[in-house]
C-alpha cells in the first residue's frame, strides 16, 4: 500500500436496526457497522449519520457512547424514524427488506460537524438513493477532499447505474460483492476479468471483490491480482455484515499502510469470525482482543 494516510476516517450514511425473523433486531448498516468496528480496533472514526427522535434512535446514540463512539456527527430527525430493515435469510445468504424515509435519508449539510483533520471518506451507494443525504454528501465531499472508499450495496431499486457510475469515479478504493460485479459489468468473461475492467475504467488504486466463502479477490492500479480464501468455519451463525467486517480491515490497513497481502488476510481471517455472531456488531470488546494482539495494535 501507500503512505500511511493522517487523520481520522469519515464514515457517511446509514445507521438502522437489522429486524431478523426470530424477533430479535440487531444495530446494522454498513457505515456504522465499519465505524464500530474501527472504533474497537482503536481507530478514532466520526460516522455521519441521521436517527429519528425515537427510542431506537436513543437506542442507537446510547450504543455508541457506550462503545465511547465519537456522535458529532449523528443527527436528530423529529420528522423522520430511525432506520429499520427487515432481514429474511435464504440458503444461508441475507435479504433485505430496507423501509424508505428514514432519517438517515435525510442527513442535511447544514448539519454537518467541523471536520479538520480527515484521513479519508467512507460511504456506501444506498447512501445515494436519497436527494437530501445525496446533497449533504457532495458537500462533505467538496469540503474535506480527502480519498474516497466506496462500498457498493446494490439494493433494488434504491441504487441507479448512472448515479453510481460517476462515485465510482471519484473514488480511489472501491469494494463490492461477486454478484454486484457481475451487474455492472458486461456478460460473457470471466469474475477476474470483469473486475479488472472495471478497476481500469474507474482508474481506481485498488478494487475489491468479495466472494462470500470463496473469499475475496483483488485488483490495483499496477495490474496486480490477489486472492484471499477462508479457511472454514463450523461456527456459521450468519452472513449479515461480512462484507462492512472486510471493509473495515482494508481500512485499518489503509491508515496503518499495511502490505495488501496482509491486510486482504487479516481482512478475511475478521470477516470470517464475523458470521459466527448474530449480526455485524460485536457487542463485547473482547471479540477484538486477539485480533489486536495479533495484529499489535494494543
Amino acid at each position: 500500500m501507500n503512505t500511511p494516510l493522517t487523520g481520522r476516517p469519515v464514515l457517511f450514511g446509514e445507521v438502522l436496526f437489522d429486524h431478523f425473523p426470530d424477533g430479535e433486531i440487531v444495530l446494522g448498516g454498513a457505515p456504522f457497522n465499519v465505524a464500530w468496528h474501527l472504533n474497537a480496533f482503536g481507530v478514532r472514526p466520526l460516522l455521519i449519520s441521521r436517527v429519528g427522535n425515537d427510542a431506537l434512535g436513543r437506542r442507537i446514540r446510547g450504543a455508541m457512547q457506550n462503545w465511547h463512539m465519537d456522535t458529532a456527527g449523528l443527527q436528530l430527525d423529529s420528522a423522520h424514524p430511525t432506520g429499520t430493515v427487515e432481514v429474511s435469510i435464504e440458503n444461508d445468504e441475507p435479504l433485505y427488506e430496507i423501509v424508505e424515509q428514514r432519517a438517515w435519508d435525510f442527513i442535511t449539510a447544514d448539519g454537518l460537524p467541523p471536520i479538520r483533520d480527515a484521513a479519508l471518506l467512507y460511504h456506501g451507494s444506498l447512501a445515494l438513493r436519497s436527494p437530501v443525504s445525496r446533497q449533504a454528501l457532495d458537500h462533505l465531499h467538496a469540503s474535506l477532499d480527502v480519498p474516497v472508499f466506496v462500498d457498493v450495496n446494490l439494493r433494488p431499486p434504491w441504487w441507479s447505474r448512472e448515479e453510481l457510475e460517476s462515485r465510482l469515479d471519484t473514488a480511489r478504493w472501491v469494494k463490492l460483492n461477486d454478484e454486484e460485479l457481475e451487474t455492472l459489468t458486461p456478460a460473457g468473461s470471466t469474475l477476474e476479468q470483469r473486475a479488472a475492467a472495471l478497476q481500469h475504467a474507474h482508474r481506481l488504486e485498488l478494487l475489491i471483490t468479495t466472494r462470500g466463502a470463496e473469499g475475496a479477490l483483488a485488483h490495483d492500479s499496477t495490474g496486480r491480482t490477489l486472492q484471499v480464501k477462508p479457511a472454514g468455519t463450523d461456527k456459521l451463525k450468519d452472513t449479515v455484515g461480512a462484507g462492512d467486517a472486510f471493509a473495515a480491515v482494508i481500512i485499518l490497513g489503509l491508515l496503518n499502510d499495511w502490505d495488501l497481502e496482509e491486510t486482504l488476510e487479516r481482512a478475511q481471517t475478521f470477516a470470517s469470525a464475523i458470521v459466527g455472531i448474530r449480526g455485524a456488531t460485536p457487542e463485547h470488546r473482547d471479540f477484538y482482543t486477539v485480533f489486536r494482539q495479533n495484529w499489535n495494535l494494543m
